[in-house]
């Protein structure tokens, strides 16, 4: 499990072996949502809003990145 970034106390993961839709893992203490990468919104979990904010704007600022580290980690989905 990749760690991507930690911001503001937010730790950004990307796992192998994972699935679609492309997304990373947002952890936040006891807290951790999934945000979709490519519609940048959550799709399951919970963050609190201060640190769902966070990463969300994480993900929009490195949209293309994070596709490219998904896919490299996940090679037998397609990408769409």
């Amino acid at each position: 499990m990749p760690n991507i970034d930690f911001v503001n106390g937010v730790k950004m993961n990307v796992y192998a072996n994972d699935h679609v839709p492309p997304h990373i893992h947002a952890l936040y203490g006891e807290y951790e949502a999934l945000i979709d990468i490519q519609i940048i919104c959550s799709i399951k979990g919970y963050l609190p809003k201060k640190q769902l904010a966070i990463a969300l704007d994480f993900v929009q600022q490195n949209q293309q990145a994070l596709l490219n580290i998904f896919y490299q980690l996940n090679p037998t989905i397609q990408k769409s």
